[in-house]
């Protein structure tokens, strides 16, 4: 079967692939749609440290093909988006309703797919840029018929981070101010859950002029090119005289965090989301958070797939959630170099890879 690999040096389409069979609580999913995310990029770009070969891809959507031994709650022939979280469902994370900390989970990359007889990695428990994958039942989560897998896949990551991170981890209230550095593909998730939530005002920060009228049309209420407005008076500080009581960082910028923590007011919370090299250190003084300001971690949006999914697939069949508009661009996996070059340039909010 197909598959995109990472070798070590380089991502390439391979046609060689054979995925095992699902054992107890898993599945084997075909999958439709993949989006292309950055943390894909990072992997190959060497930001995210990962064993290789590796079959890259973690944001996908498809049809169950097959089920093992002990799953009940699928079919084959369901439609289900897949999430990165291969949590086990009894460590105390779990328990408490955290399944993006279950220790079981993190750090331990499975090799159900093999090439020429040799073993390859999971990217994110998922590899969703192969034609089949092999994941546990609890990652996979049906989703209606009327939602087109090409948007259904991006539930996946960049909407259960994003949205997520403003729900879950910030609990953004009615009427706070949000401001939103980065309006990439998590980015505009994180403008869409400020508006879901009913946040005023929401600004969005970025260098790209050409990505106002999606945040706009997201949920910003301004769009910004720079946080300082290049010292004409017109940045963050001009909308938020006092500060913002949430501030996003979507990019992965070190050097960001000093500034963001500059832009919070009292009680406010910087949330980081924007993937920085392991290596990489941010400084800033500790007397700017002396006023109850706080600076949040937050992985995969403090998601909990199982009831995140149906949520924000309800709220799209509503009209409420955007998804159709954050597909910029849907290739075949022939053509991932493409659309891969399409992403690096920046033209793509999310770029998607189709299967079938």
């Amino acid at each position: 079967m197909r598959g995109v690999v990472f070798d070590g040096r380089g991502a390439d389409l391979v046609d060689d692939l054979e995925v095992r069979d699902p054992g107890p609580g898993e599945v084997l999913v075909e999958i439709a749609a993949a989006g292309l995310c950055h943390s894909d990029l990072a992997v190959v770009g060497g930001t995210i440290p990962f064993p290789v070969p590796v079959v890259l891809g973690h944001e996908g959507a498809g049809v169950v093909a097959a089920v093992g031994a002990g799953v009940g709650h699928l079919a084959a022939g369901d439609r289900v988006v897949l999430s990165t979280l291969a949590s086990c469902g009894a460590c105390p994370e779990c328990g408490t309703g955290r399944p993006t900390l279950c220790r079981a989970a993190i750090g331990r990359p499975g090799r159900p797919f093999t090439r020429r007889g040799a073993p390859l990695y999971q990217f994110a428990a998922t590899s969703v840029f192969a034609e089949r994958t092999v994941v546990k039942a609890v990652q996979a989560v049906p989703v209606p018929p009327e939602l087109p897998l090409t948007s259904a896949a991006l539930i996946g990551c960049a909407v259960l981070t994003g949205v997520g991170a403003v729900l879950n981890r910030a609990r953004v209230g009615r009427g706070e101010s949000v401001v939103v550095i980065g309006a990439g593909g998590i980015g505009l998730n994180v403008i869409q859950g400020a508006r879901l939530a009913g946040a005023a005002p929401i600004v969005a920060v970025d260098t790209e002029p050409g990505k106002e009228p999606l945040a706009r049309r997201f949920g910003a209420t301004h769009f910004l090119g720079s946080l300082d407005g290049d010292g004409d008076g017109d940045g963050v500080r001009g909308v938020l005289p006092t500060g913002a009581d949430h501030v996003f960082e979507c990019v992965g910028r070190a050097e960001l965090v000093r500034e963001a923590v500059g832009l919070l007011d009292r009680a406010g919370q910087l949330v980081l989301l924007g993937m920085v090299r392991p290596e990489a250190e941010a400084s800033f003084p500790p007397f700017a958070l002396f006023l109850d300001q706080a600076i949040l971690g937050c992985r995969y949006g403090s998601a909990r797939p199982q009831r995140d999914i149906p949520l924000y697939a309800g709220l799209y069949g509503r009209g409420e959630l955007l998804l159709d508009e954050l597909v910029t661009r849907v290739r075949p996996v022939e053509e991932f170099g493409a659309l891969v070059a399409e992403a690096e340039q920046g033209r793509l909010a999310r770029g998607v890879l189709t299967f079938r």
